[in-house]
């Protein structure tokens, strides 16, 4: 041993021909263990905290489980003596255990569930692959050379492929921009999502007592939700709702309202739909934040249809578990980071700020604030709790604990409004490739749908067959205003795609490698 505490092989300096190798302790463990062994500790706090009633009741139950098993008939007489002496007191405390049980049977909100959803999936010849969207974006004339470059630059890091669908109108050079080529593309993916929704539940379109719908940039007169009322025939004392410029967050709202529609009106169905026009909304300038809208956006819809039928739970598949909406309006930087404006010529767009991704931060940080509470074991609550302590107590030189939400939910579908946002919520929630597997390959294979992206990556989940009975869904959907809204799910039985799920003739491709 030498005088570090090291020990040698082999000679010097090569007298003999070998070669002197000095090997020093190891004073720490490799990286990779010690993240091995702080994960285990972490899992064996969750297990404790989460299971410590449990254990402080178990020898509680032993004790009196002993107790009375060596009590004899005496004991027993005794015992039903001392009752009959004290029936007032018991008659008293069973009529208010009675009570309270009613109260809280009736005023505890009625459960509401997701019956089935669908996505409308685009006829092939919509399809709009980088060289076709590029080669008409040069032909349409509307775009210098700098402007046509950027889009291209930003195609290829968007993440999204080769499939991905725009309008009809959008196919033709020029585009033929129109009110009625916009109520065509309105038309054909609202009723498409419809027609598949009442097909695959068997539920006649009369029996829909409420009707919400949302698109922020395509608000005609009648309303879509009016088209809607029209084209299926609807009862004439159903509660429609038309949602606008409410941005891509607007799904989330939708289900949010009609939740608590249902909750007010009794035994009846209510159906979602979301979408986005994208026909009458092409930015035709070169303003650069003005064009990334043009790279991201594209075809597509949902319909979902919501029931307060206690017969429905049997073949429902989600029941609606907490929404948690926040909004940073009266914050002017948020109110403007997507904001829809003319350019120095006149030309219409939505423009997307540079602080952006700061503001969708801070406004997530906001939500989850207030969505932590509801859904995290008490094991992140307390650690969560204890880091906001010691960084008061330190002056902020200590971060705050991010609580681990892998923990209260086994499903993420985060909003694939592009790239940068899948990132930075993989990064700051500390989420794993496949947690965010449905939000990139959705925005791979349909692109930024907006307000309905979120069910598309839910119905990717189930084509996985990953959904399974107990399961909870975190959709987490951004929007213009600036919002961040959270949607809790919980599976009620091993989910099975649906007929005509937008994934149907690809889900054995993906997941597809991504290189950006």
């Amino acid at each position: 041993m030498d005088g570090s505490g090291g020990s040698r092989v082999g000679g010097g300096d090569g007298g003999d021909g070998s070669v002197g190798v000095q090997i020093r302790p190891s004073r720490r463990l490799p990286d990779f263990l010690q993240s091995v062994n702080l994960k285990y500790v972490k899992l064996g706090y969750h297990y404790l905290i989460s299971n410590l009633l449990t254990l402080c009741l178990f020898p509680l139950a032993v004790v009196i489980s002993v107790e009375a098993s060596q009590m004899n008939p005496d004991d027993l007489k005794q015992l039903w003596i001392h009752l009959q002496y004290n029936l007032v007191s018991i008659i008293i405390c069973s009529a208010i255990l009675v009570f309270g049980l009613t109260v809280y049977v009736m005023t505890r909100p009625r459960p509401v569930y997701l019956v089935d959803f669908s996505c409308y999936l685009p006829p092939d010849h919509l399809k709009a692959p980088y060289s076709r969207f590029m080669e008409h974006s040069r032909l349409t004339g509307d775009f210098d050379d700098s402007a046509l470059e950027f889009q291209r630059k930003i195609l290829e890091r968007s993440g999204l492929g080769e499939h991905t669908y725009v309008p009809e109108a959008m196919h033709y050079v020029p585009p033929r921009i129109s009110m009625a080529a916009a109520r065509e593309e309105a038309e054909q993916v609202m009723f498409g999502a419809l027609d598949n929704l009442f097909a695959n539940t068997n539920v006649n379109p009369k029996d829909i007592g409420i009707l919400v719908v949302n698109c922020s940039l395509f608000n005609p007169t009648p309303s879509l939700s009016a088209m809607i009322v029209n084209k299926y025939k609807l009862r004439g004392n159903i509660r429609s709702f038309n949602l606008g410029g409410m941005g891509c967050s607007a799904g989330v709202i939708a289900v949010d309202l009609a939740k608590d529609m249902l909750l007010v009106h009794r035994n009846t169905y209510a159906v979602v739909v979301s979408t986005e026009n994208i026909t009458q909304n092409w930015y035709f300038g070169n303003k650069k934040s003005m064009l990334i809208p043009n790279c991201l956006f594209r075809v597509g819809g949902s319909a979902v249809l919501l029931s307060n039928k206690s017969r429905d739970k049997r073949r429902s598949k989600y029941r609606i578990v907490h929404v948690v909406r926040t909004h940073r309006g009266a914050d002017d930087k948020a109110f403007r980071c997507v904001y829809q404006e003319q350019d120095d010529t006149g030309r219409t767009g939505v423009s997307l700020s540079k602080d952006l991704m700061a503001i969708a931060g801070e406004t997530l940080k906001t939500n989850i604030t207030t969505l932590g509470p509801l859904v995290l074991p008490i094991s992140e609550q307390i650690l969560f709790f204890m880091s906001l302590v010691v960084k008061k107590l330190f002056n902020g030189k200590v971060k705050p604990y991010i609580p681990d939400f892998k923990l209260a939910f086994e499903h993420f579908c985060i909003h694939a409004g592009g790239r940068a946002v899948i990132d930075e919520l993989e990064k700051n929630l500390q989420l794993l490739p496949v947690h965010v597997e449905a939000s990139r390959m959705t925005l791979h294979r349909f692109g930024n749908t907006s307000s309905s992206s979120i069910w598309y990556e839910l119905a990717y989940i189930e084509a996985k067959g990953r959904m399974r009975r107990g399961n909870r869904v975190w959709q987490i959907a951004f929007g213009s205003g600036f919002k961040c809204n959270s949607a809790i799910w919980e599976a009620l039985r091993n989910v099975k795609p649906s007929n005509n799920s937008p994934w149907e003739d690809c889900i054995e491709k993906y997941p597809v490698p991504l290189s950006y």
